[in-house]
């Protein structure tokens, strides 16, 4: 696995859009923020280019900035102002061989999943699912989304303790975890992007899904073998789920509890990370302990690891 080198003061991180645009005063909170933590922000206008539809320019357009991105040796890392819709159309536009070369951070979550898994499955290297600047509205604030995001990219000891749910499974293991959206991940299945679970903690999250799409899409890595060779599954915020008149029966919770029932592998509920306000820092592809009682949670992943 390629770990990108940690962020000091004064390196220089790329910002791109690779689906949705926002204007540049919705940015600015987040960018004072950064620069305010010492690092240097690398963009310019054509971060705010405004393309057909809600993208940020077109399909070319966006692949051509993300490229200059990419290839630029002097950059330490790249984030993504937002999720929303986009990654999937441009990624096999993109050419990572420099990128491989000189390894950075791809920092956001939701549909930034794609490069999650396109990173980790075509080039073996680690990249932070973490919050983005469309969550940034005031420069001064300090909550532990920002502040886990800052500690990841500064290779600090990820620790993270939080209440059990009803639902797990206990157990503890160490492995490598990937993943990221739900919806992203089944959109991939059978892509060049997607992901080989075997071995590995899978980690979802999702926002705005009815709850009879939930359990295909989790019947999708079940028939499909993401499931089997798991060494645990962490499921992050599972926000704003919708119901059809006729209800499903069970939630969003029960479904994914029920899908993994006949494994062994553990099973923790309620990470504290994907579409609410607490969505704390994953280095994803990186190694990390679970350590999941009756009573207790704690995930670790260490710090320092390419100092």
């Amino acid at each position: 696995m390629i770990i990108p080198h940690y962020l000091k003061t004064g390196d220089a991180i790329g910002i791109i859009a690779p689906g949705r645009r926002m204007d540049e005063n919705e940015l600015l909170p987040a960018f004072e923020l950064m620069r305010n933590e010492g690092f240097h922000l690398l963009y310019d206008e054509r971060l705010f280019e405004k393309g057909n539809y809600w993208f940020a320019g077109s399909d070319d357009f966006r692949a051509a900035y993300i490229q200059s991105m990419l290839d630029d040796p002097n950059i330490q890392a790249i984030w993504c102002i937002r999720g929303g819709y986009g990654s999937m159309r441009i990624i096999d536009r993109l050419d990572f061989s420099k990128m491989c070369e000189h390894p950075k951070w791809i920092c956001g979550f939701s549909d930034i999943t794609v490069f999650h898994a396109h990173l980790h499955t075509c080039c073996e290297m680690a990249t932070l699912h973490s919050v983005m600047p469309v969550n940034i509205t005031d420069s001064s604030l300090r909550n532990t989304s920002i502040e886990t995001m800052l500690a990841a990219l500064r290779g600090e000891e990820l620790r993270y303790e939080f209440p059990t749910h009803p639902l797990n499974r206990p157990g503890n293991v160490t492995a490598p975890i990937v993943g990221g959206n739900l919806s992203i991940i089944y959109s991939i299945t059978g892509s060049r992007s997607d992901l080989d679970t075997d071995g590995k903690i899978l980690f979802i999250e999702d926002l705005d899904e009815y709850l009879y799409h939930i359990d295909r899409m989790m019947y999708n890595l079940k028939r499909s073998g993401r499931l089997e060779g798991l060494a645990g599954l962490i499921v992050g915020h599972l926000s704003d789920m919708h119901d059809n008149p006729n209800p499903f029966g069970h939630t969003a919770e029960e479904i994914i509890a029920e899908c993994c029932a006949e494994y062994d592998f553990p099973v923790i509920f309620n990470f504290p990370a994907g579409h609410l306000a607490d969505n704390r820092a994953i280095r994803m592809g990186c190694p990390m302990e679970i350590c999941c009682t009756q009573n207790s949670v704690m995930t670790i992943q260490k710090g320092s690891l390419n100092t």
